[in-house]
């Protein structure tokens, strides 16, 4: 979805668009605690696709993709009264890898594109539960400053493209500047890991997934309705949540 609702050029960010050493992670001040699920690749966990949490403006294009506050206040009540809890895609990837563990029901939350509710609605509600968020920032669609709030927050960062094209029909070089390149870029800016990358609109294909792992990513976010697990890292499934659905609708994914 490419629509700028708070844009800013990536040159006015200090650098013009185009492995690391690791840099420090900044957590929320409180976690629910971990409660020991296991680790290791047979971990499988649910991850909630959203794009603008409240309701289109007349006239907005996409209206599908905007989910009333109601319904996902109602979404977040009903995860906490059924003993999920929140985490990152780093958190899991730790799990998978040997490094970490769980919540015993984990759910990764990931905010696709990036748009001002993300910070003015969705960061407090997921504060009021001491969870984390997963921004997949498609770069321009928030200014600098906002994705800092986020990640003060305790929220992970992830790459979304500078462009948002179909990537399945993009040049190698295109491919590199807007995968790799996107990554590099958050790594710089905002001095996080960046270790997973979202396709935008799901699409993908072997070009795009030799892109990504270019890219020094660990794995990627795509839209099948599945719940993610490690063997397929390079095409994540995700459930995605349009508008009307209800914390019932949510209960009958997750079942």
């Amino acid at each position: 979805m490419l629509v700028v609702l708070l844009g800013v050029s990536a040159a006015g960010c200090g650098s013009s668009p185009v492995r690391r050493a690791a840099p420090p992670r900044q957590h929320a001040a409180r976690h629910h605690p971990i409660v020991h699920n296991g680790h290791g690749r047979d971990v499988p966990v649910p991850i909630l696709e959203y794009h603008v949490i409240g309701d289109p403006a007349p006239g907005a294009h996409l209206t599908g993709l905007y989910l009333s506050v109601a319904d996902f206040r109602s979404q977040l009540d009903w995860l906490a009264r059924h003993g999920y809890r929140a985490v990152t895609l780093d958190q899991v990837w730790r799990a998978w890898t040997g490094d970490g563990a769980l919540p015993t029901k984990p759910v990764a939350l990931t905010f696709d594109d990036g748009y001002p509710p993300d910070v003015t609605v969705v960061r407090p509600l997921l504060l009021a539960h001491h969870w984390p968020g997963n921004l997949n920032l498609h770069i321009g669609n928030l200014v600098p400053a906002r994705v800092r709030e986020l990640i003060r927050a305790g929220w992970e960062v992830d790459a979304h493209t500078f462009e948002h094209r179909d990537l399945t029909t993009e040049t190698t070089a295109e491919l590199a500047h807007d995968v790799g390149g996107s990554g590099a870029w958050i790594r710089a800016v905002f001095h996080v890991p960046a270790d997973f990358f979202c396709y935008p609109a799901g699409r993908f294909d072997t070009r795009v997934i030799a892109a990504v792992k270019q890219g020094g990513f660990n794995g990627a976010e795509a839209e099948t309705r599945k719940t993610a697990v490690y063997t397929d890292r390079w095409a994540l499934g995700r459930f995605e949540i349009l508008r009307g659905t209800s914390a019932s609708a949510l209960a009958a994914l997750l079942h």
